[in-house]
């Protein structure tokens, strides 16, 4: 699976779609905010920031940011394993976009009904 996503990105030639594709998911930006506020975390830390994620889906995210090169994965050996995660250089460069959507976030979050309906 893997394989045929990093395939089907090779090809993309829009820039803004390349990063998209490699930030979309429902959990991703969730994820990579809370390595931002403070790395290295625990899986179970994790688990109990992202309200709303199953293990399942976190471990999904998490295996996929791993696979771009977003976030590390350190496994400790201590019973029961203890697994680490933080953002990679290349994770690291995210930060900057992370912030201004974070301001924007803030800044429109109380906007109410200047949507145009279609």
């Amino acid at each position: 699976m893997n394989d045929l996503r990093i395939e089907k990105r090779r090809k993309i030639v829009c820039p803004v779609e390349y990063a998209v594709s490699l930030l979309s998911g429902k959990y991703k930006f969730r994820i990579l905010y809370a390595l931002i506020k403070e790395s290295p975390k625990r899986f179970k830390v994790l688990e109990r920031e992202i309200i709303g994620i199953s293990p399942t889906m976190l471990t999904m995210q998490l295996r996929e940011l791993e696979v771009d090169g977003l976030v590390s994965r350190e496994v400790f050996a201590t019973v029961p394993p203890t697994v680490e995660y933080r953002l990679t250089a290349f994770g690291q460069t995210i930060i900057p976009l992370m912030e201004e959507m974070k301001k924007w976030g803030l800044g429109h979050r109380n906007r109410q009904g200047d949507v145009v309906p279609a």
